[in-house]
């Protein structure tokens, strides 16, 4: 029986006016937000894609697909409640997460705290098994031209 799997999950999102900046279930302000059908966490949205991944239990589109008005500007912190769950449902825990935010602006050192607080509490893991960096990508790319921001995150789970 296999004791521990990882998963990797990736999402990106342009900025847009319209909404606040919510990187890990947490409001950055002063920083515009990202599109999006829900809120546009694109933090959430790795990290479920990363979860769902080493529970091959399918991804984000497929739980919550932006077809459907029932998720229309929804909370993503509650849509991760929902996936921490499944994946408890299907016999794992998680161990730890390793999530990269890959923006121009605006800068995440001063949130990593309070992201990395927001997020261990909602996976029922303690703080120092979370970690969240914020990377540039030194003007290369859309994402480096400020357009958006990307994120990659790599979940460990663990067998109950």
């Amino acid at each position: 029986m296999e004791n521990y799997r990882i998963g990797f999950g990736y999402d990106s999102h342009r900025f847009t006016g319209a909404k606040p900046l919510r990187l890990g279930g947490v409001t950055i302000p002063g920083a515009p937000g990202l599109q999006g059908h829900s809120d546009g966490d694109a933090l959430v949205h790795a990290l479920i894609d990363a979860l769902l991944g080493a529970a091959a239990l399918g991804d984000i589109g497929e739980r919550f697909p932006d077809s459907d008005p029932a998720w229309q500007d929804a909370d993503s912190a509650m849509l991760l409640d929902r996936v921490v769950r499944e994946v408890s449902d299907a016999g794992w825990r998680v161990g730890n997460v390793d999530a990269t935010i890959i923006c121009e602006r605006p800068r995440l050192r001063a949130y990593a705290s309070d992201i990395r607080a927001s997020l261990a509490e909602r996976l029922h893991i303690p703080m120092d098994s979370v970690s969240v960096k914020g990377k540039t990508n030194e003007g290369m790319d859309s994402t480096g031209q400020g357009v958006g921001l990307a994120v990659h995150c790599v979940a460990l789970l663990v067998r109950r």
